[in-house]
């Protein structure tokens, strides 16, 4: 059962971090659609929602996400599929339901960095960076390496880029977690590659692309490495990873003609 001892809407977001910092047990609150199903008591848990964090604003460079957006409105809004073709609408159609998505944040899907993260494998192929409260601005590649530490995420940043995107996954079951997902962005002649629910965080790799998909799935097979877990096994996944990058490039290849 989940306690939380008081309640405290931020007004900024230096009062937030002041409270963050005072007892490592409190906890920045968003959609709370994992964090109600912990066993634990949170001392104090602080709520940004009046900070204006859960907008979608777009210049001509880029796309500036707050983190309290919900990822309904990331997966219907019109700017982002112009820009990345479906991969986003692709990544989160089949998460849960329509009422989850429309409850669930950006900022906590990413915060979390769960392996099994369809968010985090979806961003991970764009030019993505993360903005925190302490660290500033990093990339999300290298966000998504780090080790979790009491920072406040506020915004996300995706860079306009000439690109074609493709998303895959397979579930045991409709709204499932995913047994393995997986998706790409051809940039030019660069091919960004992610592979996530390993079941270990995403991780994305970068080649030249090539004619030769066959080649690139064997590749993309002989470096990722995968583990059991009650969703599937190694080599059911490692599987996954060879037919999964050929359904993604020839997606790829399909846009661009």
């Amino acid at each position: 059962m989940l306690t939380i001892q008081q309640y405290c809407k931020a007004k900024s977001l230096d009062e937030a971090y002041e409270l963050l910092q005072k007892n490592r047990m409190n906890q920045i609150i968003a959609g709370m659609l994992w964090l109600r199903m912990q066993e634990r008591t949170i001392p104090v848990a602080i709520d940004l929602c009046d900070l204006h964090l859960d907008m979608i604003e777009e210049d001509e460079d880029s796309f500036t996400i707050g983190a309290m957006t919900s990822l309904r409105a990331l997966e219907t809004h019109e700017g982002l599929q112009e820009a990345f073709g479906s991969l986003l609408k692709d990544a989160l159609k089949d998460i849960v339901g329509v009422q989850f998505r429309n409850t669930a944040t950006l900022g906590g899907s990413l915060y979390s960095r769960f392996g099994f993260s369809d968010v985090l494998c979806a961003l991970l192929c764009l030019d993505a960076e993360v903005i925190l409260y302490k660290q500033g601005r990093i990339s999300l590649q290298e966000y998504a390496a780090m080790p979790y530490e009491r920072d406040i995420l506020t915004h996300v940043v995706l860079k306009k880029e000439p690109v074609n995107t493709a998303f895959a996954c397979v579930r045991r079951s409709t709204t499932d977690l995913p047994v393995l997902n997986m998706s790409a962005a051809k940039a030019g002649e660069s091919l960004r590659i992610v592979a996530g629910s390993r079941p270990k965080r995403a991780q994305r790799f970068t080649m030249p692309w090539s004619e030769d998909q066959e080649m690139i799935a064997k590749h993309m097979q002989a470096c990722v490495e995968c583990e059991d877990n009650m969703r599937g096994s190694a080599e059911y996944r490692s599987a996954l990873i060879y037919a999964l990058t050929l359904r993604l490039l020839k997606q790829l290849k399909e846009d661009a003609a």
